[in-house]
């Protein structure tokens, strides 16, 4: 038996798409002042990890562009090449692995690092030639761990599966013995006993014992858990202009709760929801406090306060649009944000209700949009509170109904946890409508109510959790709308991820509305629920599902089902295919009652994923397509479709 060392080794680097070798490195150039040479590693095949980590602690490699001023230095950097690249080759699991270096036709190896009188043979490639340098890799065969064991460091006892289970230790007997395996396996141990609050565990391992005769090595982990710490006070840092006290109401962890990878997780996702605020870093204490907790420091650091932004997009239903919007995210130093938006688009589609487009030519009737502002005051008086402020006139003109509002909301919201939160507030509306049903004026007051429960991890691409959506609004009624009314919403989504790396996950929606009380010939155009559409059921153009009259023009509905799953697959890191199947409806009564079938639709979409979110490209068909629907849509977008 005989006793070794692991090296560490460096991971291999992206290497550049260049089929036609237009970016390849070329030669250098041969001078009389210097002594050039061209390069190349030899002997180990298809095995690219191994020969990317001998190139990276080579010396010739790395200052093949620099050359040497005579063979002296030549020589130096061959003989020092030696023992690193045998190391490096031992990381990559070769522990019987020879290495050759050639110079100039002169050969050096371990047994013999020097040749005599080749230092002053060198010098004359001068001006030349390049002087030929091949490291030759005679790798043997690759050794295998043969047995891999965690201790415990305080009793040098294994531990019991109760505290470290066998899922946890992911390096196998059989596998190859390189170190970057080991690495890997080291980091998990560190991260589940760090997720059982233990913040200063120390993972070390003992010299691996390498059998040559069976070509194996037999490792063993010896881990120190540390002390095991709750959470203890969390200060916060890096704040300039945005109040302290915003950042720390965003902080749900508590003195003494357990601490975990998780939880500092999720004081930076909540703390970096501040629209003020860039990023944070938690930085955890070298030391516990006198309680046996870990104080934390949230570094924060800030964004530019302005933001303009805008855009022009045209669709084949709608017609050219251009948007605006200016936002301050810091109005008043406590991370106050004030949004303007202006919509304008000019619609050319057609409309087949009495009053619609006669689409001869222009017409400032075909125009129409949406101006708002919105205000959002975190953290009253440094509570979990949120005052929430919208208002906005709008002139929406579609196939079914034109509708021309003003609304105004004031809500206060209150954050239980990040993922949990209510809302309530008032809202009123003034506006007018003519849709197939007739014409309509009226005016609305209501006490909007709502919650959010949200436990995914990623805003627009989310790969694991539960995302619900809820609100109902009592309304009062003036002019033509019911004198009372109530509409209430709930959308929920499901994300499954079918392995750790999240390349294969499944996804669901169910979304159901009602409105109760009135008649739907009294409900204003807006207010009812229509299907179809690109968030709704794709395949069908926007608003295009729901109850008909007499002569086939959608009129909306009392009610609204729709439903949707999707699995999302990850081909390559930055491409993924997104098959799907949709449904929906909305029906004449307060609840599915069968008053219009239910349409269903299938396709396929196309992910290109960024650091923003991923592109989406969806491709739909409605099934059992009926007479004057498309046979099919497309739908572009940053992020999924829920």
């Amino acid at each position: 038996m005989i006793v070794g060392a692991l090296v560490a080794g460096a991971t291999s680097p992206a290497r550049a798409f260049d089929p036609f070798g237009w970016f390849s490195e070329k030669p250098p150039a041969v001078t009389a002042q210097a002594l050039a040479y061209q390069f190349e590693v030899t002997g180990l095949g298809s095995d690219k990890d191994a020969e990317q980590a001998v190139r990276d602690v080579s010396l010739l490699y790395r200052l093949r562009n620099e050359a040497p001023q005579n063979g002296d230095e030549l020589m130096r950097r061959a003989e020092a090449d030696l023992p690193r690249i045998v190391d490096a080759l031992w990381g990559s699991g070769y522990y019987a692995a020879r290495v050759i270096i050639r110079v100039g036709g002169n050969t050096l190896t371990i047994e013999r690092p020097t040749v005599s009188g080749l230092r002053s043979g060198l010098d004359g490639f001068r001006g030349r030639a390049l002087v030929p340098v091949g490291i030759e890799v005679i790798p043997g065969p690759m050794y295998r761990f043969s047995r891999v064991e965690v201790m415990d460091g305080r009793s040098q006892l294994p531990f019991s599966h109760a505290v470290l289970p066998p899922r946890v230790v992911t390096l196998k007997p059989g596998e190859p013995a390189r170190t970057a395996s080991v690495l890997a396996a080291a980091a998990e141990l560190a991260d589940h006993f760090r997720d059982l609050s233990h913040p200063f565990v120390k993972v070390g391992r003992r010299v691996p014992v390498i059998d040559h005769a069976t070509r194996s090595v037999n490792l063993t982990f010896v881990v120190d858990p540390g002390a095991k710490a709750g959470i203890g006070g969390i200060g916060v840092s890096g704040t300039r202009n945005v109040d302290p006290a915003v950042v720390r109401s965003f902080i749900y962890a508590q003195r003494g709760d357990p601490y975990s990878r998780r939880a500092i997780a999720d004081i930076r996702r909540s703390v970096t929801r501040i629209e003020a605020l860039g990023g944070a870093r938690i930085r955890e204490s070298e030391t516990l406090d006198t309680d046996g907790n870990l104080p934390l420091d949230v570094e924060v650091t800030e964004r530019l306060p302005r933001v303009l932004g805008g855009s022009v997009r045209y669709s084949t239903v709608d017609g050219p649009a251009l948007k605006a919007y200016w936002m301050h995210r810091n109005l008043f130093g406590g991370a106050e944000r004030l949004r303007l938006d202006a919509d304008l688009f000019y619609f050319t589609g057609q409309q087949n209700f009495f009053g619609g487009s006669s689409r001869r030519g222009f017409d400032p009737n075909d125009i129409g949009g949406r101006l708002s502002a919105s205000f959002l005051k975190p953290a009253l008086w440094g509570t979990r509170n949120d005052l929430l402020a919208d208002v906005y006139v709008q002139r929406e003109l579609t196939p079914n109904y034109t509708s021309e509002l003003g609304n105004a909301t004031v809500a206060i919201r209150h954050r239980f946890s990040d993922s949990f939160s209510v809302r309530g507030g008032i809202e009123g509306e003034v506006g007018r409508s003519v849709d197939p049903l007739g014409r309509f004026q009226y005016g609305l007051v209501g006490l909007p109510l709502g919650l959010t429960y949200d436990t995914t991890d990623r805003p627009l691409d989310p790969t694991r959790g539960i995302r619900v959506n809820a609100s109902f609004t009592p309304y009062h009624g003036f002019g033509d709308a019911p004198q009372f009314f109530a509409i209430g919403r709930v959308q929920a989504s499901y994300y499954y991820s079918l392995d750790e790396a999240a390349r294969y996950i499944l996804a669901g929606r169910v979304a159901f509305g009602s409105i109760l009380g009135g008649t739907l010939s009294a409900i204003p155009a807006a207010r009812r629920f229509y299907a179809g559409g690109g968030g709704s059921v794709r395949g069908f153009e926007y608003k295009s599902l729901g109850p008909r009259d007499a002569f086939g023009n959608v009129i909306g509905g009392m009610s609204l089902f729709e439903a949707s799953i999707e699995a999302r697959i990850k081909i390559t890191d930055t491409i993924g295919v997104v098959p799907f199947f949709d449904m929906g409806q909305a029906y004449s009564g307060s609840f599915p009652n069968g008053s219009a079938p239910m349409r269903y639709a299938a396709g396929l979409g196309l992910r290109y994923y960024t650091a923003v979110g991923p592109i989406r490209f969806d491709v739909a068909v409605p099934l059992a397509r009926r007479q004057g629907e498309k046979p099919w849509a497309f739908y572009v977008s940053i992020g999924q479709a829920f």
